[in-house]
């Protein structure tokens, strides 16, 4: 991380345009003093954050994997998963990504705070609003480290400005303490979506109270004492039926939580009642600007609907760009030729116990599920004779495959399926979600599909959350739930479905998984519950895909560089477990 700072304070590369997002080619290094002194000279401090952020879709590593690969619910091959996917997380390059990256956001936004603030010629409203987008990315780079490795050094100011590289370690109540004083700033000080300087595609005030909700929710769930229960939906993959594999359906268990280490000192109900607060003057009072659920699920997903009303902070990218394109169109859903078959890709997916969460009829299988695709064989250069289908289970094979009637009729495949194609399935297979679909050009590698950092989905179960463990079962936990469920056509939820605060807890984390899949949630959502190990350790071994998914109290927290250790001399140890 040293080494990279001082490269970093010989110049400043930026890449955005202050008008249009990712439409500019990059620029060489320049020096801060070339920058100027005007509102697109501040501008050029913020987008050199964001440069960071986007660069080589977090060429770092951390989207998706590192934040979405090491669940329950997830899986893809072996070899895409890795050492990291099978728990030895020394063993993978990217963890040190995780570390260095968000430090360089901070050193970055610590040069730009120090910069924006001296200029003479920039209106002030729009000074304002870019120093607290700096403090925002800030507080996201902190809220990943902290999550991730626990205690952090914490960098106030730029090593340039008097800051030593040689940092300690923060007690987590303190680095959290130090996320909540720049978020509570930010979210004052950023252009609500409703303002004339907002530019659609940047983080806006209400980016910075989700991210403080999501904080306090954080703190306060962890804090939790182990005298509370959680049900989860999982076990065991796989059983063996007179020779044959074949998929289990998830069995609810109940697990007891534990208090996370460092999180004693934080006093949930006051943190959930800070979280409850933030959600309804976002929600309901619209104190931080206009923003709203889209009407159907799929909605949030189509191109036209990208940064709109509920994408409240998104990872940004260009199609065809092999720099600052991304490759979550190809991991998730495949490349497809201009004849709509695929060439490569469609790796990761979603696991057949999270695709038995959902009830019929709901739009987060129904439609946000790839349910048909079709390969290209590219050494003959026509299509394979097979398709495939996903799930299989009786509605699909009939739609699939056809069947014959109680009366001996023969039914064919329904629409798509009646193509002439030979559909089959396979064990092995995954939800492939179409979150990461709808692209400018499907046949491309890199697109310019978004990452969805934060989602106002992710606020209105917060606000279930929060109301729930401050009270109980309530009307206004049940809104918050209800209207996640509503949009997407599932069944909604009554008080009388709900005996117990940990029957509705348990609800509203499954919703998150069902919602906020593939959106790098899950494996914090265990974190901070507490129940990530013994969640892990119920799968029983490894996945239906091979994946390993044992786990131990190590993989608790991420191993810090040995780089870091060997070189701050302020740092003596590892995390627990880790060399």
């Amino acid at each position: 991380m040293k080494s990279k700072i001082i490269i970093l304070l010989a110049g400043f590369f930026f890449f955005f345009s202050c008008d249009d997002i990712l439409e500019e080619q990059p620029y060489d290094f320049i020096k801060p003093d070339q920058v100027g002194d005007s509102n697109a000279a501040a501008d050029t401090w913020v987008m050199g954050v964001y440069n960071e952020l986007s660069l080589d879709n977090y060429g770092w590593g951390i989207h998706p994997k590192l934040l979405e690969y090491d669940c329950d619910y997830v899986s893809g091959p072996d070899w895409a998963f890795a050492a990291f996917g099978a728990g030895n997380f020394q063993g993978e390059a990217n963890i040190d990504d995780m570390w260095d990256h968000p430090y360089i956001i901070i050193h970055r936004a610590n040069m730009g705070i120090q910069s924006v603030s001296q200029m003479k010629n920039v209106t002030e409203r729009h000074k304002t609003n870019c120093i607290g987008e700096l403090y925002f990315m800030k507080a996201y780079a902190y809220f990943l480290l902290v999550r991730a490795f626990g205690e952090v050094p914490i960098f106030t100011k730029t090593v340039n400005e008097g800051e030593s590289y040689y940092q300690p370690r923060q007690s987590i109540s303190t680095v959290y303490a130090y996320i909540i004083e720049l978020l509570s700033d930010a979210k004052d000080m950023m252009y609500k979506n409703t303002e004339s300087g907002f530019k659609e595609g940047r983080p806006c005030a209400a980016s910075a109270a989700a991210l403080l909700a999501k904080t306090y929710a954080t703190m306060a769930s962890g804090a939790l004492p182990s005298t509370e229960y959680i049900r989860v939906k999982g076990g065991p993959p796989v059983v063996n039926n007179g020779g044959t594999a074949m998929l289990t359906l998830p069995v609810e268990s109940r697990y007891q939580k534990t208090l996370l280490t460092g999180y004693d000192s934080f006093d949930p109900k006051v943190y959930y009642a800070l979280a409850k607060t933030l959600v309804k003057e976002i929600i309901t009072d619209k104190k931080y600007g206009d923003h709203s659920l889209f009407d159907h699920f799929t909605d949030i997903w189509q191109s036209g609907n990208k940064n709109k009303r509920e994408h409240l902070f998104a990872l940004q990218a260009k199609a065809g760009d092999d720099v600052f394109g991304n490759s979550l169109a190809m991991v998730y859903t495949g490349v497809e030729n201009d004849a709509g078959y695929l060439t490569q890709g469609l790796w990761t997916g979603g696991r057949w116990h999270w695709y038995n969460l959902f009830e019929k009829g709901d739009e987060r299988i129904e439609q946000g599920v790839m349910h048909k695709w079709h390969w290209w064989d590219s050494s003959k250069e026509v299509p394979y004779e097979y398709g495939s289908f996903y799930p299989n289970n009786e509605e699909w094979v009939k739609k699939s495959q056809g069947y014959t009637d109680d009366d001996g009729n023969s039914v064919p495949p329904v629409p798509p399926f009646d193509d002439g194609v030979i559909y089959i399935t396979d064990i092995s297979y995954l939800a492939y979600p179409t979150k990461y679909y709808f692209v400018t050009n499907r046949a491309q590698e890199k697109t310019d599909a978004i990452w969805p950092i934060l989602r106002l989905a992710d606020v209105y179960l917060i606000g279930a959350e929060a109301s729930n463990e401050l009270d109980g079962p309530n009307q206004d936990a049940l809104w918050y739930l209800n209207e996640i469920r509503r949009r997407s056509n599932a069944s909604q939820k009554n008080l009388a479905d709900f005996a117990t605060k940990e029957a509705l807890r348990s609800t509203v984390i499954e919703e998150r998984a069902r919602e906020l899949a593939f959106e790098g949630d899950r494996r914090w959502d265990l974190i901070r519950w507490g129940i990530y190990l013994p969640v892990m350790n119920a799968i029983g071994g490894n996945d239906e895909r091979g994946v390993k998914k044992t786990r131990e109290n190590k993989h608790l927290l991420f191993p810090i560089p040995s780089s870091e250790i060997s070189t701050n001399k302020n740092i003596h140890s590892n995390n627990p477990g880790w060399n």
